[in-house]
């Protein structure tokens, strides 16, 4: 469960941080435009200021014209300025939030790479534990009757991989019936090495010091 709502919410961090990379190289373009556009304007006023330092423009009606000229390229180039300020303050606020998304899928790629190795030991753990139990059922069963065993995993292959269970306080703990009293009796009075089957289940009884016989 934790690792599947990790990987769900891997993806949507992944598409966020897909569309931090994908603003952060369109502002990179937006602001070598606007770096282009300065240079641009800022070329030319010193080339128009270069003119009148060198005294090349004698007529006055040009000279005033070039000047109004220069002024109107500072108010240009202070607004392309404010526009290349605007997109440099969104450059950085798109690499914060790529950051914070890199950074958020490093941390969900170390948890789950901790939770897939616990789910690994839990199922190795687990592999040991049938392996030790099939060794113990084995061991207990080496010497049981050819025709018992047969019987035994006859019904635990239509029981639900339970073919036995033990009678505690007068109940099969297979379907948690209780044996009336009658059914008690005939219990009771067979041999200790006599196979008894619940009457509600089928399955084999295991008389145990608490079964209330």
């Amino acid at each position: 469960m934790a690792l599947a709502e990790l990987v769900r919410g891997r993806s949507d961090v992944d598409d966020a941080a897909r569309d931090a990379r994908i603003e952060l190289a369109d502002l990179d373009e937006e602001q070598k435009r606007a770096d282009a556009d300065v240079e641009q304007v800022k070329a030319r006023r010193e080339r128009d200021q270069a003119m009148i330092d060198a005294g090349s423009i004698s007529d006055p009606k040009a000279l005033q014209h070039m000047l109004g000229e220069l002024e109107s390229l500072q108010r240009r180039i202070s607004d392309l300025e404010d526009v290349e300020l605007d997109v440099m303050e969104r450059v950085e606020a798109a690499q914060a939030e790529l950051a914070h998304r890199t950074e958020a899928l490093e941390k969900i790629d170390r948890e789950s790479t901790e939770l897939e190795a616990t789910r690994a030991q839990k199922a190795a753990d687990l592999d040991a534990d049938v392996a030790k139990v099939v060794d113990q059922r084995s061991a207990e069963a080496d010497g049981m009757p050819a025709d018992l065993m047969a019987l035994y995993e006859k019904l635990r292959a239509s029981k639900g991989g339970v073919g036995a269970a033990a009678l505690r306080r007068k109940e099969c703990e297979g379907c948690h019936i209780t044996i009336n009293a009658a059914d008690l009796a005939v219990i009771t009075a067979k041999p200790i090495d006599d196979v008894v089957r619940c009457e509600e289940c089928d399955r084999i009884l295991v008389r145990t010091p608490e079964s209330g016989l």
